[in-house]
């Protein structure tokens, strides 16, 4: 259910300006950020914060799926997940500086989210299954730790090209992605 601009977010509607990024998903966004620094900063720290960072991942990376699934409009993966033509046809005007603007996830934003959250999800689940071993793959232990600290580094780059993302969108189009993460509005054009 789409709600009247300005209604369900704390934030007034300004003139020219349309709620794009509802209140759910904006939570599990900064949620899951918070949660992967929580997890890079406590990192052979301390323990049980690490560990329940990566479990929060674990649940906000299920909820975000479902929301992807029954969300709003723009919170839907039927709204960005790009085809592999698509993808290339975007990061091709991207380079020219002619790329399209869109009002959700443009195609390079639609693939880097996903694979932040498959990314986060193998860390994540790797993490437990170093801490919690399967009888199976306790003999995989050492490799197991290895992939968990490779996959949380490549996540780590992710996330970098994800906010270099946002700022040459941003700049490209002349408006700030961050604040529209914040606040959940982008200019209506």
């Amino acid at each position: 259910m789409t709600l009247p601009a300005g209604q369900g977010s704390s934030v007034p509607p300004s003139p020219g300006t349309v709620r794009v990024w509802d209140p759910l998903l904006r939570f599990i966004h900064w949620g899951i950020a918070a949660a992967f620094l929580t997890a890079w900063l406590s990192a052979e720290e301390v323990m049980a914060v690490h560990e329940a960072a990566g479990l929060t991942i674990i649940a906000l990376v299920g909820l975000r799926a479902l929301w992807g699934l029954i969300g709003s409009s723009h919170a839907r993966f039927s709204d960005f997940a790009p085809s592999g033509a698509g993808l290339l046809a975007y990061m091709r005007t991207l380079v020219q500086r002619r790329a399209n603007r869109y009002l959700g996830h443009n195609p390079a934003g639609g693939a880097m989210a996903l694979t932040l959250w498959f990314a986060l999800l193998g860390t994540a689940v790797l993490g437990l299954l170093t801490r919690y071993p399967v009888p199976a793959l306790r003999p995989y232990g050492h490799f197991l730790e290895e992939a968990h600290e490779v996959l949380a580094n490549g996540t780590l780059v992710l996330v970098g090209l994800h906010l270099a993302g946002v700022l040459v969108s941003s700049l490209l189009h002349r408006e700030n992605l961050l604040l529209s993460m914040l606040t959940g509005r982008k200019r209506a054009e």
